[in-house]
């Protein structure tokens, strides 16, 4: 049973950092899925995949994992390459390269 403590990264239909900011620990699965015969559903035994907890920092997300006796591994998260643009920057008169169509 060995744990994940990651920043979620924001997802591609946001512009904005929501729901980046906390730290997030769930588990990973023990056991692979299963088709289920019948229906052709997936399923699993494994009820902690369905655990996901939120902590505001990741030394408190650790705290809890250490408390509990529980196998972590932390994943820490790159900040943005570069910085995006609007869209009135494409006509200002402090740009560097000439616009062109």
């Amino acid at each position: 049973m060995t744990a994940r403590i990651y920043k979620p990264a924001k997802t591609a239909m946001q512009s904005g950092l929501a729901k980046t900011k906390a730290w997030m620990l769930d588990f990973e699965p023990e056991a692979p899925r299963t088709v289920e015969p019948l229906m052709g559903w997936t399923s699993s035994g494994d009820m902690r995949q369905q655990v996901r907890m939120s902590f505001p920092t990741k030394e408190e997300a650790v705290a809890y994992c250490e408390r509990h006796g529980i196998a972590y591994q932390v994943t820490e998260t790159l900040p943005p390459a570069r910085h995006g643009m609007s869209y009135s920057d494409n006509f200002s008169f402090k740009r560097r390269d000439a616009w062109t169509h």
